[in-house]
C-alpha cells in the first residue's frame, strides 16, 4: 500500500510499534505465569495444613470467636471511654492537704482532707472492722478482680425472691469507684462507669491499697469521711481502739449513714449492728459465743454533733483552698471562709421545707405527680461573689454529690439574660427597643414559645418579652447579633462550656448552678466581674498568713457597661413585679431576676437578688426525668418559691444597698424619711439609729405599726404587784398560791411564774417601760 506521508520506511524508523505490541504481549504473559507459578507453590504450601473432619470446624469455630472477640473488644473500648475520661489522677491526692476550716467570724465550722502520715496504717486498723467490714460489704473481696459475678448474681435473685432492693450487688472496689469518681446516680450508665473504673482500680492497686483507700474515702455520717475520723466522732477514740461492737456500728454505716448513724436513728442503728454481727457470724469469721459479749455490751454513742455542719460548703472550699495552695509548700492549713452559717441552714430549710410540703422530698407524703422525689441546690452569694451559703442537695447523710459546684444542668430561659446583655452591647439595645416574636430560623428548627405556638407574629417592647420569657424573640436577637458574641458574653461573666447551636439563647448548655449565679451578681453590683469565692484568708500550720484575698487577688474588672446592667436590671425587676416571677416578690425591698425552665420540665430555675444578696435555685431529678408535679414545674413554681421562703429571713441584721438602675422600695424610701425626721427632731437619737442600721433590717411600715400600737398599750397597763417575800416558798423564788392549783394533765408544760424564764441578760428587755419587774 502506498504511504502517502511518509517515504519507504520512514513510519518505521519513526515508532517501532510492532515492537511496542510485542513486548506488551510478551510482558503480560510473563507476568500471568509467573503469577500462576506462584499461587500453584502457595497452594501446595497451604495444603499441607488443610484440616478435615473435627479438626476444621474446631478450627472456623476459634477463627469466628476470634473476629467476634475483636469487635467485643472495639465495643467494650468505646463502652469504657466515658469511664475513662472519669478516671482523675487529682482524686487520689486527697491526703496532700489538711485543713481546718473557720467560718467569716473565726468560728471552726469543721476540716477535710487527711494527710497519709496522719492517717492509720492498714495493720493498725482492728481485725475486727475489717472482718466486720468483709462479711457485710464484699465476703470475696480478696478473690474476684473488682467485679463479683457471683455475689451480683445472688444479690439479684435475693431482690427478686423479696420483690424489693434487700441486698447489694457490689463490690469494695466498685464502692470505691463511686466515692472517687462518680455520684449516686441510678442509672445504667452509671453502673457501666463503675464497672469499667473497678477494673481500672484493680489493674492499678493491690488489694489491700484498695482496702485502704475505701476505709479512707468512705463518708460514715456527721461529716466523719473515714474511718478514724468515724470514730473520734462517735466513740471520741482513734479507731486503733475500738471495740467489735463499736467496729459493728462503723461496718454498718458503709451502706447508709444517713439511715444507720446512732447520733440520726439510734434503733436503726442497733438493728444494723445487730445485722452485722450475723454476718461475722455467717462468714465463719467469728462465732456465736464471740459475737455475744458484743450483742450484751452495745456500742456507747458520744454526742459531739455540731447544731450545723455546711457539709456542701466545706467540700467545695477544700477544692478552693487545694487550688490556691497548690505549689506553696504548705499542706497543713487552716482556712477562714465567707460561709454565714445561719444563712446556710435557712437556705438547707427552705429547700427541704418547700419541698417537703409539696411531697417532692424522700418521707413526706406523696401528692399527685410526686412519685419521684426531687432534689435540688441553692447558692447565695454577695454581689462581689463572696459565697455566704451553698446547698448541693437535700440530704448530705443520703448522697454528698454536689450538685450546686458539680451539676451541668441547662439552664431554660434563664439563659436569656446572656442573650438579652449581649444585644444591649452590641446593638445598643434598652429594655424599650422593639423586638420580634416572628422568625429565628436557624437550619430545619424553628423555634417556639411555651406553650407550643411559633410566635405572635408581631413586634413589642424588649422588657415585655423578657417578663414573660418569650423563645422567639431571644432567638432571633441571638442570630442577629452572633451566636459567638453571646459566647463571648458568658465568658466574660465567668461561665464555661457553652455551645455553638441554633437553640443556645433558649439555654440548652449545661451550667453549674455556681457559675450561674456568680454570672447574675455581676448584674447585682453593677457590671463587675464577680465570679463566686469561698476562701478569705489561708494560714500554715505555724499561724502565718500565706494567703488574703483582699491582698493577694487583682481588684475585679468591668465586664458589662453600667448602662447595659442598669437596662438589664428593669428588665429583671419586670420579671418578678409583672412577669413569671411574681412568687418572689420581697414586701421589704426590691428583688429582680429570670426564671428558667428546660426541655420536659427537667430543670427548673430561679436567679434573683437583692442589692445585697444573689440567690440562684435549681429544682431537679439527678437522672434527668421530667418534674410532672402539678402540671409541670418551672421556674415560676418550686424554686421561686424556695427563692422566696429563703430571702424573706436571709436579710436580718444586713443592710440593703439599692439595685444599680432601680429605684428605692417604698419601705427603704420611708425609712430613709423616718430617719430624716428624727435628724430634725432628735438628732443624737437619729445618729444612734443610724449607726445601728447595718446591724438592723428593714421592716415593713405594716409591722411596724402593729409593733407601735402593743408597745403603747403595754405602756398604758397597770403595774404588776408583786406577792411579799413571806408568801413565798422556801427558797424565795416562787409565789405560794392561794388556792390550789390545777391539775396539770400529762403532756402539759408547766409555765414559769417568775422572771427565771427569761435569761438574765435578756430581764430588762422582757419587762416593758413603765411595768415594775
Amino acid at each position: 500500500m502506498h504511504d502517502w506521508f511518509f517515504k519507504q520506511g520512514g513510519r518505521r524508523r519513526l515508532i517501532d510499534w510492532l515492537g511496542i505490541d510485542a513486548w506488551i504481549d510478551s510482558s503480560l504473559s510473563a507476568t500471568w505465569e509467573s503469577l500462576k507459578d506462584r499461587w500453584n507453590a502457595l497452594s501446595s504450601f497451604v495444603a499441607r495444613f488443610r484440616l478435615t473432619g473435627g479438626r476444621r470446624i474446631l478450627n472456623e469455630v476459634l477463627s469466628e470467636g476470634m473476629t467476634i472477640g475483636m469487635g467485643g473488644l472495639a465495643v467494650m473500648f468505646v463502652l469504657a471511654l466515658p469511664a475513662f475520661n472519669e478516671f482523675d489522677e487529682s482524686r487520689f491526692a486527697q491526703g496532700k492537704f489538711a485543713v481546718k476550716f473557720l467560718d467569716r467570724n473565726g468560728v471552726e465550722i469543721g476540716s477535710r482532707g487527711l494527710l497519709h502520715n496522719d492517717s492509720v496504717p492498714l495493720e493498725e486498723i482492728p481485725d475486727t472492722l475489717i472482718k466486720a467490714t468483709l462479711a457485710t460489704e464484699d465476703r470475696r473481696f480478696f478473690e474476684h478482680f473488682g467485679i463479683d459475678i457471683f455475689g451480683t448474681a445472688r444479690a439479684l435473685i435475693e431482690n427478686a425472691r423479696a420483690n424489693e432492693v434487700v441486698q447489694g450487688g457490689s463490690t469494695l472496689t466498685q464502692q470505691l469507684a463511686k466515692n472517687l469518681f462518680l455520684s449516686s446516680e441510678r442509672s445504667f450508665e452509671r453502673k457501666l462507669k463503675e464497672l469499667f473504673l473497678s477494673f481500672l482500680l484493680e489493674a492499678r492497686f493491690t488489694k489491700r491499697q484498695i482496702l485502704k483507700m475505701y476505709f479512707d474515702r468512705a463518708y460514715l455520717g456527721g461529716g466523719a469521711v473515714g474511718v478514724e475520723a468515724a470514730s473520734q466522732f462517735y466513740f471520741g477514740k482513734s479507731v486503733r481502739e475500738i471495740t467489735l461492737a463499736e467496729s459493728a456500728v462503723i461496718a454498718g454505716l458503709f451502706k447508709a449513714p444517713s439511715k444507720y448513724a446512732p447520733h440520726v436513728n439510734l434503733p436503726a442503728s442497733r438493728a444494723r449492728t445487730n445485722e452485722v454481727l450475723n454476718n461475722l457470724v455467717e462468714a465463719g469469721y467469728m462465732t456465736a459465743g464471740q459475737v455475744a459479749v458484743a450483742r450484751l455490751n452495745p456500742a456507747k454513742i458520744i454526742e459531739t454533733r455540731p447544731t450545723h455542719s455546711p457539709d456542701w460548703f466545706l467540700d467545695w472550699a477544700f477544692e478552693e483552698v487545694q487550688r490556691i495552695a497548690e505549689g506553696r509548700g504548705q499542706y497543713v492549713l487552716t482556712a477562714r471562709t465567707t460561709v454565714d452559717i445561719e444563712l446556710q441552714q435557712l437556705a438547707q430549710e427552705a429547700l427541704v421545707n418547700t419541698l417537703r410540703q409539696t411531697g417532692t422530698v424522700p418521707g413526706a407524703p406523696r401528692r399527685r405527680g410526686a412519685a419521684n422525689p426531687f432534689t435540688g441546690a441553692v447558692v447565695s452569694m454577695e454581689p462581689d461573689g463572696a459565697v455566704r451559703a451553698l446547698i448541693g442537695g437535700l440530704d448530705y447523710e443520703e448522697n454528698q454529690f454536689n450538685r450546686a459546684s458539680h451539676a451541668r444542668r441547662q439552664p431554660g430561659s434563664s439563659f436569656k439574660l446572656y442573650v438579652y446583655a449581649t444585644a444591649f452591647e452590641e446593638g445598643n439595645l434598652g429594655p424599650r427597643s422593639i423586638v420580634q416574636d416572628f422568625g429565628g430560623q436557624c437550619g430545619n428548627w424553628v423555634p417556639r414559645n411555651y406553650g407550643g405556638g411559633g410566635g405572635s407574629g408581631r413586634s413589642l417592647m424588649a422588657i415585655d418579652a423578657f417578663k414573660v420569657s418569650l423563645n422567639v424573640p431571644a432567638v432571633v436577637l441571638s442570630l442577629k447579633y452572633g451566636r459567638e458574641k453571646v459566647i463571648e458574653m458568658t465568658q466574660r461573666l465567668g461561665v464555661s462550656g457553652v455551645r455553638k447551636t441554633c437553640s443556645m439563647a433558649l439555654g440548652d448548655t449545661g451550667i453549674t448552678p455556681l457559675d450561674h449565679t456568680g454570672a447574675y451578681a455581676t448584674f447585682a453590683n453593677g457590671g463587675k466581674y464577680a465570679k463566686g469565692y469561698a476562701v478569705l484568708e489561708l494560714f500554715n500550720s505555724k499561724g502565718e498568713l500565706i494567703y488574703s484575698r483582699e491582698r493577694d487577688e487583682p481588684a475585679p474588672a468591668q465586664v458589662v457597661s453600667r448602662r447595659t446592667v442598669e437596662g438589664m436590671n428593669q428588665m429583671m425587676q419586670a420579671v418578678v413585679t409583672e412577669g413569671t416571677a411574681r412568687k418572689a416578690m420581697l414586701d421589704f425591698t426590691t428583688a429582680a431576676g429570670k426564671t428558667g425552665t428546660s426541655t420536659s420540665y427537667r430543670d427548673a430555675w430561679f436567679m434573683g437578688f437583692t442589692g445585697a444578696l444573689v440567690t440562684g435555685v435549681w429544682i431537679g431529678h439527678d437522672d434527668f426525668k421530667p418534674m410532672y408535679w402539678n402540671g409541670g414545674v418551672t421556674g415560676g413554681s418550686l424554686p421561686t418559691m424556695v427563692w422566696h421562703a429563703f430571702m424573706s429571713v436571709a436579710h436580718k441584721n444586713r443592710p440593703i444597698p439599692v439595685i444599680p438602675g432601680l429605684a428605692p422600695h417604698p419601705n427603704q424610701i420611708a425609712e430613709q424619711q423616718r430617719l430624716s425626721e428624727l435628724r430634725r427632731t432628735d438628732p443624737a437619737m437619729a445618729e444612734a439609729q443610724a449607726a445601728q442600721q447595718p446591724r438592723k433590717s428593714l421592716m415593713p411600715e405594716q409591722t411596724r405599726t402593729v409593733l407601735r400600737r402593743v408597745a403603747e398599750s403595754m405602756r398604758a397597763a397597770g403595774a404588776v404587784t408583786t406577792p411579799p417575800p413571806d408568801a413565798a416558798s422556801g427558797d424565795g423564788t416562787s409565789p405560794e398560791p392561794s388556792q390550789p392549783a390545777p391539775a396539770r394533765r400529762p403532756g402539759d408544760t408547766p409555765r414559769p411564774r417568775s422572771t427565771e424564764a427569761v435569761p438574765p441578760d435578756r430581764r430588762a428587755e422582757a419587762v416593758p417601760t413603765g411595768v415594775r419587774p
